[in-house]
């Protein structure tokens, strides 16, 4: 008796140009068991193309793949079902096309939406839409850090570009000694994401004289990056000038 392999996870590359959503990442992966079962009851019956892949990561036993690029000439693995652009029968295109409002996208960028901190849903959801709204006033910067440092239940999903946008929005108009406060405030996402950001070229292609920070705030980013993100500690220690001390906070 043969014995069908479940499906783990779904990996979706995504080629289409033109209009459509702005923050659409170019591949997501599906990994909710009720969007996976939807997803296969509208799999097209036949056996699968030649030119299989053997998916890339150890951790996923089964997977089955649907890539808008098709290339030839991969792996026999049974476990693995590639479906190439031509053959999505309708059900399974709309399902996945990013401009659907009732497709799986859509759905994973609302969830992101929905999990945004207080004073931030609108915005996020505005985002989710495709919008490009204004950054709403009032919300610290300290909280956009930890926004975009939290640890997310999918990752990988198709709101992951949304999630590095959406909180980089927020922190590239803010003034240096904003964020310097704010690195302070943060919580130890926050603070990931402010390593990433310092050493970003959002930052660092600022002008000397608006990339002087506290000893405080310079000292906690270097800590952390030495401690947790060691690539980006030479672009810390170099584009990361110093700026006198202030330890009263502005009104």
């Amino acid at each position: 008796m043969t014995t069908t392999p479940s499906v783990e996870c779904i990996r979706v590359r995504d080629a289409k140009t033109g209009s459509g959503h702005p923050h659409h990442p170019s591949y997501y992966e599906i990994v909710d068991p009720q969007e996976i079962a939807e997803v296969l009851a509208v799999w097209p019956d036949g056996p699968a193309p030649a030119g299989t892949h053997e998916p890339s990561d150890p951790d996923i036993e089964f997977l089955a793949c649907m890539c808008w690029e098709y290339e030839p000439g991969g792996t026999d693995d049974p476990r693995v079902r590639e479906l190439p652009n031509v053959r999505r029968p309708q059900p399974l295109a709309r399902l996945l096309d990013r401009d659907s409002p009732d497709g799986i996208p859509a759905r994973h960028r609302a969830r992101w939406a929905a999990t945004a901190p207080e004073g931030l849903r609108g915005y996020a959801e505005a985002m989710a839409r495709g919008e490009e709204p204004e950054p709403p006033a009032g919300v610290a910067l300290s909280t956009a850090f930890a926004w975009q440092g939290a640890a997310r239940e999918h990752p990988a999903d198709a709101a992951s570009l949304l999630a590095e946008v959406a909180p980089l929005r927020l922190l590239t108009g803010a003034g240096t000694a904003d964020l310097a406060w704010a690195v302070r405030e943060t919580d130890r996402g926050g603070l990931d994401a402010a390593v990433r950001f310092f050493a970003s070229e959002e930052f660092t292609t600022r002008h000397p004289k608006h990339r002087r920070v506290t000893d405080t705030a310079r000292d906690l980013l270097l800590r952390h990056a030495r401690s947790h993100r060691p690539a980006d500690l030479p672009v810390l220690e170099r584009r990361l000038l110093r700026a006198p001390d202030d330890r009263v906070r502005r009104s």
